[in-house]
């Protein structure tokens, strides 16, 4: 499952999308090389990178949000009703325990709407 947030800037009525998944072009390292071997050897691995992919991107673009909409973690986590802890929590790149619902607060606190999207697998 993919996870997107959006948000907009209603006075310059401007579209932001943060998109998980960006590909970037760079030459391959001893990383994309080991992570290969694994794969070659593991193939059920590619299912927890995933799953790490997706965590790293919903705390980027929380924590993104955030800093552009000139909030603390504790200033965020009054408007979303929890505690700076939990904030910080869901920032982390590898905390996945999040609800939708706490995902759907959090969007609603940044002024952003939280879309969930199902892509088929390759």
């Amino acid at each position: 499952m993919e996870f997107e947030i959006s948000y907009y800037q209603d006075n310059l009525n401007l579209e932001v999308e943060f998109i998980t998944r960006r590909k970037m072009k760079r030459k391959k390292d001893d990383l994309d090389r080991t992570i290969e071997k694994i794969l070659k050897e593991d193939p059920a691995f590619q299912y927890e990178l995933d799953q790490a992919g997706a965590a790293w991107d919903i705390a980027l673009q929380i924590y993104d949000l955030r800093k552009k909409a000139g909030l603390t973690q504790t200033q965020l986590a009054k408007l979303v009703g929890t505690t700076q802890s939990n904030i910080a929590r869901i920032e982390a790149a590898d905390y996945t325990g999040y609800t939708h619902k706490t995902l759907e607060k959090v969007a609603r606190a940044l002024n952003a709407k939280l879309e969930v999207r199902l892509v088929p697998l390759r």
